[in-house]
């Protein structure tokens, strides 16, 4: 299925980290209630028709804007580049590459300055910016610190039918490879890619797409995603949570997945491992592998595979869904012909040998 995928001549954009996401709701005082009063993401602005939210350890204006509209869809993934000249560097890279870009100095939501937004190869909503008004960081406000404390935006994850295509186009802009899923036949079916010195900043999950699968904040310890879990259960909208709490066998981090009132993906995420040093080794799971999506083996409910939001071109249209024609993660390892294991045949039991010596 794979394009060929061109390498540009002039140099990417440096990018520093994933900075914020602008996703649609179609009715915002219930997205608000959910953001704000549930998850307790604050309030840096609002208006009647836009809140501009960010989690307690940030000092840029926002990490999620909350705007309204007729169709739910993401209308911009976002990262931060290095310096102001970054913002020149990524529109040039991108217009060589044929993209549509689209350049504000005055910056596409409110607390951000000189940016750019383009329509990518995968056919997503990338914004580059450097310029930003600086909040007061809420990492001492611990009169404001709840039991299940958002403290950073971690990631995104995007949905798109062609990984391989997708993964090239991210590493030749800058991104590198922490860990993938594999099949024997060397078919990648998924893919982290980080910036930060972390797992990822953006994810490739292949599916139907281009869509957004989740985006991702961060909490200090596992026990704050299951007081999130308890606050969800007291509030009566326990059908809001997909799938966990469990821990990941990619990235080894806890996991929450929810969903917003309209069908946006949030995961909650925590305890995930650096990834700085310059030969920081990609981990490759078998796709067959019960441990790699949960590391207890709890199998992933097949809505994680097949829903996902919209995302929206330059326009503000949504853009159309391209079905993926390679065998899906979901068609190879759900059901009686998926041949998953937890040990491979022949593999040792190490767990039974420890458990037997107690």
């Amino acid at each position: 299925m794979t394009d060929f995928v061109p390498t540009p001549t002039l140099p990417a954009p440096d990018i520093v980290r994933c900075a914020y996401m602008e996703i649609v709701v179609t009715d915002l005082a219930r997205s608000r209630e959910f953001y704000v009063g549930v998850l307790g993401l604050h309030v840096t602005e609002e208006d009647e028709s836009t809140i501009y939210l960010r989690s307690l350890e940030e000092f840029i204006h926002h990490n999620l804007v909350l705007r309204q509209g007729p169709v739910a869809a993401v209308a911009a993934f976002a990262y931060r580049v290095k310096s102001p000249a970054e913002v020149d560097a990524a529109e040039a890279y991108y217009k060589e590459l044929g993209c549509r870009t689209e350049r504000r100095t005055e910056g596409f939501t409110k607390g951000i300055g000189d940016s750019v937004r383009v329509e990518d190869p995968l056919g997503f909503p990338y914004e580059f910016f450097y310029e930003t008004e600086h909040v007061e960081r809420l990492t001492q406000r611990y009169d404001l610190y709840s039991a299940g404390e958002l403290v950073r935006l971690d990631h995104f994850n995007q949905v798109t039918p062609d990984v391989p295509r997708g993964r090239k186009y991210l590493e030749d802009l800058g991104f590198r490879v922490s860990e993938d899923i594999q099949d024997s036949n060397g078919v990648t079916y998924a893919a982290w890619l980080h910036r930060k010195q972390t797992v990822h900043d953006t994810a490739l999950t292949g599916g139907d797409g281009p869509r957004m699968h989740h985006v991702a904040f961060a909490t200090h310890e596992k026990h704050n995603i299951i007081q999130i879990c308890d606050k969800m259960g007291a509030l009566r909208i326990s059908d809001r949570i997909e799938r966990g709490p469990g821990r990941h066998g990619v990235s080894n981090a806890f996991y929450l997945y929810i969903l917003d009132p309209d069908g946006h993906r949030i995961e909650i995420y925590t305890q995930d491992y650096y990834t700085g040093d310059p030969d920081n080794p990609t981990v490759t799971w078998d796709v067959h592998d019960n441990q790699r999506r949960d590391w207890w083996g709890n199998p992933v409910v097949p809505s994680w595979y097949t829903e996902a939001s919209l995302v929206l071109d330059l326009d503000g249209n949504p853009q159309p869904v391209i079905a993926r024609t390679d065998a899906s993660e979901m068609a190879v390892t759900v059901g009686a012909d998926g041949f998953s294991y937890t040990r491979q045949p022949g593999g040792e039991d190490k767990g039974f040998k420890v458990g037997a010596q107690l």
